[in-house]
C-alpha cells in the first residue's frame, strides 16, 4: 500500500486540488490509503465560533470534501486531528504513520510570492526525508 498524508487547512478548494491529485495516482482505488489532516491552531480564526466547543476534523468543510472525493475514486481515507504547530505536527504524522509521500495544498501568490512557499510548505519541504508533492489550488 503507498499511504499519502493530506494535510489541509479551512480552504476547500485547496483541499480538493490535493485529493484530486491524490485519487489521480495509478491504481489509487486498490493501492492508495490517504491520511487527511487537519490541525487546529490559535490562528484559526477562519473557522466558525461554534467550532471551539466541538472541535472536530469531520466537521470542517474542506476535511469532508476532501475525504468525499476520495472516497468517490475509491482510496481508503482515515481523518487525523492534531493541534499546536503545523508543520512539526506534519512532519510528526509523516513519521508516525510511516507515510510514503506528503501532498500540500499550493496557494495562489504573486510572482515575488512564488519564489518563495509559505512558511509551513517551505518548513515541511525542508525538514522531511520523504517526498513533498505542492498541488495547485484554490486562492488564500
Amino acid at each position: 500500500m503507498y499511504r499519502v498524508l493530506m494535510p489541509v487547512d479551512a480552504n476547500e478548494d485547496r483541499a480538493v486540488e490535493q485529493a484530486e491529485y491524490v485519487a489521480s495516482l495509478p491504481d489509487a482505488a486498490e493501492s492508495v490509503e490517504a491520511y487527511i489532516l487537519f490541525v487546529f491552531t490559535e490562528n484559526s480564526e477562519k473557522l466558525p465560533k461554534e467550532f471551539e466547543k466541538f472541535k472536530s476534523a469531520s466537521r470542517i468543510g474542506s476535511v469532508r470534501r476532501a475525504k468525499e472525493r476520495l472516497e468517490e475514486a475509491g482510496v481508503d481515507v482515515t481523518l487525523i486531528e492534531d493541534s499546536g504547530d503545523t508543520e512539526d505536527d506534519i512532519l510528526e504524522e509523516a513519521e508516525g504513520y510511516d507515510v510514503d509521500s506528503i501532498v500540500l495544498g499550493g496557494r495562489k501568490r504573486s510572482p515575488v510570492g512564488k519564489a518563495i512557499f509559505g512558511s509551513t510548505t517551505q518548513g515541511v519541504i525542508l525538514r522531511s526525508d520523504r517526498p513533498v508533492i505542492v498541488t495547485g489550488g484554490g486562492g488564500e
